[in-house]
């Protein structure tokens, strides 16, 4: 029997622990799931409803225990709070427009025909949840798929173990059955061979594009739904009719917020020659007053990366870089809390170029590349040269030049003076290496369903 175990990046222990679940274990665990899932579909929507927020209550009412274990199992900063707002806006949102989203479409109600249009759920739901946002990342496709009428299971990363069991604690707490909400600790191996047997009508994952391309390949010839949220790069650009002041803060808190550990996190930033270097000094400004340290300690606005081989990988990329050319404009002396590990002094390159690796490949860390460019068509350009597609981040006082630069980037979301945020009324989707699928708004609910169609001739 395999063990997944958890290793603390505040101080390198074993924070947690747990034994991998037994391939036969978890496949009896889904058939529970799939039995239980027809009553739970049965149910009056507004009862569904109603038991998964109140699992979300019961999960606010966790939150100050969920913080500082946060802060031990990924190290975010107790000062943020956890993420229950979030959790609340976006669950709140999805209660909201299910009675819409899932309603029968009428096309004919005649003497002679009856004809409708309906979504039934997918069965059984499979969620593998990130560790960076474990909650607001695993609610976005639990809480609508349980007001769906399906099951869920969910396996959450190794690095966020106690995330996925305070879920199923909160829910199960609210009434929810055990069987139609299940946590489960899973390796590698049972993942698969479970997708691989079409165990799931649906399966979700957020994560990398190594991981995505093994849930394909497990995936392959069962038909099984997929909706995947891997890899980023997302751009932010500063227009020369930017609030220079609004763009510095909304971008470098953009790339630094979570150590870097941020979807749609600001990982490459073109200025417009003409604010270029007020940008840059500003920049380095900012940073400058960050504190690296103990994500415990309340005045560390800076915790370690999850892990030392991710803060390895940004470390490779920023040391590649001054070697091809770029300069680092932060002294890592100004964080001495960087220990050659987990913990990462934030840095800000400069005289980069799109032949580094810092500025194509995501980093996922505390590192960001500015470019200066003279005008949108070479932002544009810049912006759609990368593998990925989430976000793009715009800044600019000119609604219209916004849509029109807009049209032209390859992503899925397009912001005007924000950044790193998700609006539970659009929907969240990628293109490119960035994957497939839909979540959250409308369009979430007819990925978590299926169309099901009644013809029926009256006699």
């Amino acid at each position: 029997m395999s063990t997944i175990k958890l290793i603390s990046p505040v101080d390198g222990s074993v924070h947690a622990e747990r034994a991998a679940l037994p391939l036969a274990d978890a496949r009896a665990c889904v058939a529970r799931a799939r039995a239980a899932q027809g009553n739970w579909a049965a149910r009056p929507l507004r009862e569904r409803v109603d038991l998964v927020m109140a699992g979300i209550d019961a999960l606010e009412g966790m939150n100050a225990e969920i913080v500082q274990e946060l802060a031990w199992q990924m190290g975010r900063p107790v000062r943020y709070g956890g993420e229950m707002g979030g959790v609340r806006e976006r669950a709140s949102y999805m209660a909201q427009i299910a009675a819409d989203a899932l309603a029968d479409e009428v096309i004919e109600d005649s003497a002679t025909l009856s004809r409708v249009l309906t979504r039934a759920p997918q069965g059984v739901v499979f969620v593998i949840a990130p560790w960076n946002y474990p909650f607001l990342t695993a609610v976005n496709t639990v809480v609508p798929a349980l007001i769906a009428g399906n099951a869920v299971v969910l396996k959450h990363a190794s690095q966020t173990l106690l995330a996925g069991e305070r879920l199923a604690q909160a829910m199960h707490a609210a009434g929810v059955p055990h069987d139609v909400f299940q946590n489960l600790a899973l390796d590698h191996a049972t993942t698969e061979a479970l997708i691989g047997e079409r165990a799931f009508g649906f399966v979700n994952f957020t994560g990398s594009v190594g991981g995505g391309q093994a849930i394909e390949h497990a995936a392959a010839g069962t038909f099984t739904g997929l909706g995947l949220e891997l890899g980023g790069k997302d751009p932010g650009y500063v227009r020369e009719d930017a609030d220079l002041d609004a763009a510095v803060e909304g971008l470098m808190d953009g790339a630094m917020f979570n150590s870097g550990q941020c979807c749609c996190g600001i990982e490459r930033i073109y200025v417009h020659e003409s604010l270029y270097d007020a940008f840059v000094a500003k920049a380095v400004a900012w940073v400058g007053g960050q504190k690296l340290g103990n994500p415990l300690e309340q005045d560390t606005t800076m915790g370690p990366m999850a892990h030392a081989r991710f803060a390895a990988t940004v470390r490779s990329q920023i040391a590649e870089a001054l070697g091809a050319g770029a300069r680092a404009l932060i002294d890592p002396a100004l964080f001495p809390a960087d220990d050659g590990g987990a913990y990462l002094a934030p840095q800000i390159l400069v005289d980069v170029d799109h032949s580094m690796r810092v500025m194509t490949e995501e980093s996922f860390g505390p590192v960001v590349g500015i470019m200066p460019v003279k005008d949108d068509a070479q932002a544009v350009a810049l912006m759609n040269d990368s593998p990925y597609g989430l976000t793009a981040s715009i800044w600019t006082r000119d609604v219209d030049a916004a849509r029109v630069i807009g049209a032209q980037i390859e992503t899925g979301t397009i912001l005007m003076n924000r950044c790193d945020y998700l609006d539970p009324a659009l929907c969240w989707s990628g293109c490119k290496d960035t994957g497939r699928g839909a979540a959250l708004s409308k369009l979430g609910y007819l990925a978590l369903t299926r169309s099901k169609s009644y013809h029926l001739k009256k006699v």
